[in-house]
């Protein structure tokens, strides 16, 4: 049963009933498609005709029915707002299949590339309590999946947390180091120079980072060779998926970024020994060590929503590590690590790295998904796209409505918008949960999900 409506929201509703038109305060609300946390905005617009600069429709933040103009926040992380998190979602899906089996303006040739999915892992910075295959934890309990033990080390004060925060601040920078590695050697493995592999070869790949239990990032990627035009190219015939595969291996093995020098003691970071690299084959296959496309996109779709809450810890900056921590819910590892970044952060030498900003990331600053460039389409095509389709639709149904839109080739749009705050008003937040969003792209149902290559400790 659901808990009644505060009474200043039913007050609120009621006003507008008597003195206005509640009908188009819910189409507002509705053209939000389910946002938890809209953006408002307070300004104007102007429709100027081009050639009499004459004022086709002006429209102020005192028109519109909720007093202010509301946007998604298009946020995308599952956290903040499930909503908008999902829409990025589905765009992810999309970027990453494009890149596996066409579409979205790929050809479908790119799907008969050579292309793997590899994980890559963080070291060790001391044992924590794990889900081993076919035995015990260390600390000789067998923990159940959801244990709150896992991924927390068996030895809290021997643990290396200052090695783990700069981990995860030097992860991107190591990513870039293993890239540089790769093409060296595919080009040592067709025995050619670097320059001539350039011009029959390039490297492209989507990535999505992960935290595992223990606050370390790791690394998922879809990985393909394609010829010198990207995508739409072939790669020559010795570009096989199994040189692709040694290469990965190689490069890991080798990429190595460096790290500051604290207290004498220098650092100098690289992936873990875990090195998880499968073939993908068709869309649809279903075998034991090679992948569908579509699995594989779904995955690092799934993971492109989350960030480091996974870990244990916030979802939102540190402003005070004393006053931001009590009562927060954050594990008592996750803490360390961000009391860690807190620390480091205030030496001179570590001022470019932002650990104190990036306290409740666990020192990491990367993006958490990230493609070269011709991968396949871009996340701000798709959304285009999607604007594109809106606004069609839009102009479909004006004329019904008695607004039609103005002709965009004949009038110049002058706007002036500032932010007035986030959130919903009481009122606004009773109306909301009572539209259901509607989905304007038909294309992701029925996507499937994977497991884990890891355990997530």
């Amino acid at each position: 049963m659901r808990p009644p409506a505060p009474l200043g929201a039913i007050r609120h509703m009621a006003a507008l009933a008597r003195h206005g038109d509640l009908g188009s305060y819910a189409r507002q609300i509705q053209r939000l498609g389910g946002c938890e946390r809209p953006v408002r905005m307070e300004g104007h617009r102007l429709d100027v005709h081009v050639a009499t600069g004459e004022i086709v429709r002006e429209i102020t933040d005192r028109d519109l029915p909720a007093g202010q103009l509301l946007i998604r926040c298009n946020n995308r992380r599952a956290t903040r707002c499930a909503t908008c998190a999902e829409t990025y979602r589905k765009d992810t899906f999309h970027l990453v299949t494009a890149g596996l089996n066409g579409g979205k303006g790929i050809g479908p040739a790119v799907a008969r590339h050579p292309r793997v999915f590899a994980t890559f892992t963080a070291p060790s910075f001391g044992p924590v309590h794990n889900r081993p295959t076919g035995g015990r934890c260390r600390c000789g309990r067998s923990h159940t999946e959801d244990d709150p033990a896992l991924g927390t080390p068996l030895d809290p004060e021997r643990y290396d947390y200052q090695a783990a925060v700069l981990w995860n601040a030097h992860a991107g920078a190591l990513w870039g180091r293993f890239t540089t590695y790769l093409r060296q050697q595919i080009a040592t493995r067709a025995g050619l120079t670097r320059s001539a592999t350039r011009d029959c070869l390039r490297v492209s790949y989507a990535k999505v980072a992960e935290y595992q239990r223990r606050g370390a990032v790791h690394f998922h990627a879809v990985i393909r060779l394609d010829g010198p035009g990207g995508a739409e190219d072939d790669p020559p015939a010795w570009a096989t998926t199994e040189l692709l595969t040694d290469a990965i291996r190689s490069a890991a093995r080798l990429a190595e970024t460096p790290g500051p020098v604290i207290d004498g003691r220098a650092y100098a970071f690289r992936f873990g020994d875990q090195l998880d690299i499968r073939p993908i084959r068709s869309a649809d296959f279903a075998g034991t060590s090679e992948l569908s496309s579509r699995a594989v996109a779904a995955y690092i779709a799934k993971y492109a929503t989350k960030g480091a809450e996974t870990a244990g810890t916030l979802d939102h900056p540190v402003r005070n590590p004393i006053t931001d921590l009590i009562g927060s819910g954050v594990t008592d590892h996750a803490r360390r690590m961000i009391l860690t970044c807190w620390h480091l952060g205030a030496l001179p030498k570590l001022e470019a790295l932002r650990l104190r900003k990036w306290a409740h990331m666990l020192g990491f600053r990367g993006h958490f998904s990230t493609k070269s460039r011709t991968y396949s389409v871009t996340l701000g095509a798709l959304r285009q796209e999607r604007a594109d389709h809106n606004e069609a639709l839009a102009r479909a149904r004006a004329p019904e409505a008695g607004h039609p839109l103005p002709d965009p080739d004949t009038v110049l749009v002058l706007s002036h918008w500032r932010f007035a705050g986030t959130g919903w008003t009481n009122a606004e937040h009773l109306i909301a949960h009572g539209i259901a969003p509607r989905s304007t792209d038909p294309q992701t149902e029925g996507e499937p999900t994977w497991p884990s290559v890891f355990p997530t400790s």
